[in-house]
């Protein structure tokens, strides 16, 4: 069972590797579009000193990559050597028969945001990573608690800063902020997958009609927390339910039939596991 896993993560990190080189040589190496990371520096190095990009960044990822083996644990390091390895090879390999689609930055930003997002989504949900500000962040992270996104976006925007002065194209700079914003939504797009439910909070002074009405109307489950008021200090009940987003209007409605004056918390919740949502992939 173990190994069929092992194979599916390794399979979905070279896919994943291939994917976002594929993205770097098609719209952003050839534009001059830095956007953070290794790959960025990569590509500045590479118009300066004429070196291949998948070489830089594998030199750059290797102190990384013993530092994370350290600190992360073996399995993390082999797939994170693994997921390194397979994008420098990639980018190299398909650098030749990449082509170019188009010159305009904009474009070349925003596709290059969407194709690299969906390619590093799909080696992050294979328990993998392609190293560099990632692992970096993560290291951070596990030293000194330092949050993952805050490192990331320090370590990226220094990069970019870099690239802009390198290139003296603020214009460039301003593009690759627009790729690395696109390439984050996509990465939590494909790792989360589509908001397609709903989770209510729900505080009544009638949480056991409300609780009934909705397991009743709606074949849904409720459960009840234990709250307190921050204020009064009583204590009372709190309903939640986690709902598709085609339910929510019913549910408000509901709970509103029951109790007009309830007040009611409406979160997104990225992904539901279990009975009524997504089945769970046991392998």
């Amino acid at each position: 069972m173990m190994r069929k896993i092992a194979w599916r993560d390794y399979l979905g990190i070279t896919l994943g590797a291939l994917i976002t080189a594929i993205s770097l040589n098609m719209f952003l190496i050839p534009n001059k579009i830095a956007a953070g990371g290794v790959s960025g520096l990569a590509t500045v190095l590479y118009y300066l000193l004429n070196w291949p990009v998948g070489v830089i960044m594998l030199v750059f990822n290797v102190p990384l990559f013993i530092i994370g083996l350290k600190v992360l644990g073996a399995r993390y390091g082999i797939n994170t050597l693994f997921g390194a390895a397979m994008l420098s090879i990639m980018i190299d390999l398909t650098a030749p028969f990449t082509p170019v689609l188009t010159s305009d930055l904009l474009l070349n930003s925003l596709y290059g945001g969407v194709v690299g997002g969906i390619g590093m989504g799909l080696v992050f949900r294979s328990k993998g990573n392609t190293a560099g500000t990632a692992l970096a962040a993560v290291i951070l992270n596990k030293i000194l608690g330092i949050r993952i996104g805050q490192a990331m976006m320090a370590a990226d925007f220094f990069v970019i800063v870099f690239a802009g002065l390198a290139f003296k194209s603020a214009e460039l700079s301003l593009y690759a902020l627009i790729s690395m914003f696109v390439t984050g939504q996509i990465v939590d797009l494909v790792q989360e997958g589509p908001s397609t439910s709903k989770a209510f909070f729900v505080m009544s002074n009638q949480p056991k009609q409300v609780a009934a009405a909705i397991i009743n109307e709606m074949d849904r489950g409720v459960t009840v927390l234990q709250a307190k008021g921050g204020y009064t200090g009583e204590s009372r009940e709190t309903l939640l339910c986690v709902v598709s987003t085609s339910e929510v209007t019913q549910l408000k409605e509901v709970i509103y039939q029951i109790d007009p004056k309830a007040f009611v918390i409406v979160t997104t919740a990225h992904e539901v596991l279990g009975e009524g949502f997504t089945e769970v992939n046991k392998g």
